[in-house]
Order: C-alpha cells, then structure tokens, then sequence
C-alpha cells in the first residue's frame, strides 16, 4: 500500500497541469499523487460523438505530459463513484482533489460522491477553474441571477477589476507520484469512432491538448486578434481564436486566456475593443454557466414559460436535410458541412443555421440542441442549451422571436465573395459572386455555365424565405395571442 499521504487527483473537463488550482493545492500540502480520468457510460451528460474523438487525443497528450514528469495518467472505465472508492482502496489514498462542476446533474452526482468519500474517511478537496467566476459570485442588486447579459457581464467585470483573477498558476515544479495502480489502456476506452471513420477530417484542423491549446492561443493572438471586434463575423476570415474545444476539454483555462489578452493590449499588439469585444465572448460563457446553474430546468424547458406552448413541427425527413447540408441555402448548407467534416462552426454561421431550424423550418430547437451536442467537439451543456434557447427566442436576454436571420442577406453580407461558401459548397464554386448566395436567382445560362442544375447537383431551396419567415411569426403571433 502506498504512504498514508498519497493524495487522487480526479480530472473531468480540466484537462491539463498548468493553472489547475486542484492539482497545485495538492502539491503544496505535499501529497504524492495519483493522477486518474474515469470514462463513465452512465456519467451525466456524456459526450457525444466529436467530443470523444476530441476526448480521446487530449488524454493521449496529458498522459505523455505526465509521462514526461515520471508520472502515469491512470485511465478507468465504469461508474465514477465506484472507480473513485476502488483507486482510493488501491492506494491508499486519503484525500481526494477535483474541480468543481455546475450543470445541475453534475452537482447532484458530485454532491453524493463526496458525501460517500467523507464517510469512509476520505477527504474531498474541490476548487474552481471552469470559468472566470464561479456561478454565485455575482448577482442582480436585489441577490438574485441575473437574466440579461449585458448587466451580468458588467457586474462580472466589476468584481474582476476589483479583485483580479490572480496570475495563472505554473505547473507545479514539485510534481511527486505515488505507485501508480492499474490503468485500461486508452484505446480500450473505445473513444474513436470506427466502421466509417466520420472523424477523419478533424485530424488535419485540430491539435488536442494543453501544448496544442498553447499554439492556438499564441496563433490568434499574433494574427486573427487583430480587428477582431469586425472580423469575427466573417467565417473565411482568420479572426476567430478557435479555442472553445479546448476551453471545453479544460486544456487551458479562461484565466490564462484572459492574462494572455490582458498582456497583449499592455504590449500594444492589440486594440483595446478588440480586447473588450474577445473578453465578451469568455463572458457568455461564463452567463450560460450562470443562466443553467440557477434554472436548472433550462435543459429542457423554455426559460420564457409562453413558449413551452409553441408548436414545434416534427419531421424527421425535414431535419435530416438540414443535418446534411441539404437545405438548397448555401450559407445553411456550407455551415452544417463544416460542422460534419471538421468538428466546428464558425459562430455567426451557428446562429444563420439555428435560426433556420427553428424558424423557416419551425422544428424543436431540442433537435439543433442535440444535433450539436453530438457532432461539435467544443460542445458544452450550458453554452449549447443557452445559445439555442437565445437563437429560438424563448430564453434568456434572447433575440426576439420576429428577428428571422436572412440566409441570403447573412451569406452576401458576411461571406460577400462566396468564399467560404465554394469551400463547403464546391458544387457551386464556379457560380459567379452575385449568384452564390442564391443560385436560384442565376440565369440558366450562368447555371449552366457554372455546371449547376437545381435539384440535381444542388437542391432547390426547401422552404421560400418569405413564405417560412411568415408561417413563423403567425405561429408566434398566435402564441402569443392564446398567452
């Protein structure tokens, strides 16, 4: 049995040894450790499909990391609760160390785990690093959660100007390692999809881990930062950091995001409203963790109660369309074909396909929800269910119901030389500009010289724009009228 201060360090979504407040706080009191991830099939919320991919190559990273400091990363698969407990009997350990988790289940199951540690005499030790701020650590005047996001990002950044964040922690120097106990070998986890291999295009736009998290950052910041604020919107534009799968996997921290933006400005490499704008986006992160800790039926219940009445279609075909990318909308379809080749969408192509969903084709934001969850490999609880209850109109500081994205306006306005769309879309990369958005409105003769035929090389639009943004907000309007 291992000396009576061998200490486990469990890691969830905190995938990395650099400003990890759970595992430098074990290393201060001394403990040799025991560092394990547990892969749970019955754990709340499990991953989806890219996100195991993703999830897969962060622990093939970490472990060599660990590795490399004469340690072992032990890898179990089973209920977490009892892996914990037989780690514990395996090495003697005392004391437990984790970084608290806020989605509502999460709680519930880390509550309970650390209620059976502590009655075997075993101490639970949990402490922050998911967020900026923890959930409860800013409130409305009156003490309640806020709902808006511009008064929470305010109070948020009030609170941080005022006491910091602290400088992000190094690894720790005086990494000890306790005897390591048996650990399943990484593949065995059966984390890779096979028979077809659907991820093989992540390989080549990602690389999983904290080093891979580290070049992304030191990337953007030397290049897609810069006019920022502008450019984030424009998806064949450098300007957006990328870093939400390795936010999301805990492979670098907001913290250290957050210093790294900080000392950018202080250099003059960036603007200031670069800067603010960059921040903003950590800071929505931060409010969907808020909005979910405090209304924890928001995974399932529209936050503005007149919506739970609304009358969502249901229509497998119709979904599957624009699961494919086959919507006959080119900014739609290049969206959803990014999504499936590489793990990603670029954020304002995510609300233009979102809002498509819901609106021109009235299907259950839940299905969107679902569809991301499984196929995004930054997908996050809180950040999915509150941006796709923001896009429907029925959550919180959400866009009004009767503000119905033009997929034509959106693709000439913010891909005005097709640029992104003839990626994703090559059937129509020899339309000429002012045709791409809409290659209904082309000619035949520039149809046919493009080598395009509507509803054989390319569908034709599944639904008319003006006819579905009416039928939508008549279902609103009668929504609101039953109200």
């Amino acid at each position: 049995m291992s000396r009576p201060d061998t200490a486990l360090l469990l890691f969830r979504d905190d995938l990395r040894l650099a400003d990890h407040q759970a595992l430098s706080a074990a290393v201060a009191v001394g403990h040799d450790l025991v560092l394990a991830y547990v892969v749970d099939p019955n754990a709340p919320y499990a991953p989806g499909g890219a996100r195991r991919w993703w999830l897969h190559h962060t622990l093939d990273t970490l472990a060599q990391e660990v590795q490399s400091r004469g340690g072992r990363l032990v890898l179990r698969f089973g209920d977490t609760g009892e892996e914990v407990q037989r780690l514990a009997d395996e090495t003697g350990a005392r004391a437990v160390y984790w970084s608290r988790r806020y989605t509502p289940d999460e709680v519930t199951a880390d509550t309970r785990l650390k209620a059976d540690l502590t009655a075997r005499g075993i101490t639970v030790h949990s402490h922050p690093g998911r967020y900026l701020l923890e959930p409860w650590q800013v409130a409305t005047k009156t003490g309640t959660p806020f709902r808006v996001f511009t008064p929470f990002w305010r109070a948020c950044r009030a609170r941080i100007e005022a006491a910091g964040l602290g400088d992000p922690l190094p690894v720790p120097a005086n990494l000890r390692f306790a005897k390591p106990p048996a650990s399943e070998p990484l593949e065995s986890l059966n984390l890779l999809p096979h028979s077809p291999d659907w991820a093989a295009g992540f390989t080549p736009c990602w690389t999983p881990g904290e080093a891979g998290a580290y070049r992304q950052l030191e990337g953007f910041l030397g290049d897609g930062a810069v006019g920022y604020a502008e450019g984030r919107d424009f998806p064949a534009r450098p300007n957006t950091s990328r870093l939400s799968p390795y936010l999301q996997s805990g492979a670098i921290s907001p913290g250290q995001i957050w210093a790294a933006t900080q000392r950018a400005e202080h250099l003059g490499r960036l603007s200031g409203r670069d800067v603010e704008k960059f921040q903003a986006e950590l800071g929505w992160r931060d409010f969907s963790a808020h909005l979910l800790f405090h209304n924890p039926e928001l995974m399932e219940t529209e936050f503005q109660p007149k919506f739970r009445a609304f009358p969502w279609r249901t229509d497998p075909d119709t979904l599957a369309r624009w699961q494919a990318g086959q919507t006959g909308y080119p900014i739609v379809d290049a969206g959803m074909r990014e999504l499936w080749q590489t793990g990603y969408m670029h954020n304002r192509v995510r609300m233009v396909v979102a809002s498509f969903l819901v609106k021109h084709l009235r299907i259950d934001w839940r299905a969107g929800r679902d569809w991301f969850w499984d196929t995004l490999v930054d997908a996050d609880l809180a950040s999915n269910t509150a941006s796709w209850q923001w896009v429907a109109g029925c959550g919180a500081d959400a866009a009004p119901y009767f503000r119905v994205f033009n997929p034509m306006t959106q693709a000439r306005k913010f891909d005005p030389g097709g640029t992104y769309i003839r990626q994703y879309v090559p059937e129509l990369s020899r339309l000429p500009n002012r045709y791409v958005a809409a290659p209904w409105e082309a000619p035949d003769t520039a149809l046919e010289a493009a080598g395009v035929v509507l509803g054989a090389s390319y569908p034709e639009p599944m639904v008319e724009h003006a006819a579905a943004r009416r039928a939508a907000l008549e279902a609103f309007e009668g929504l609101s009228t039953a109200d």
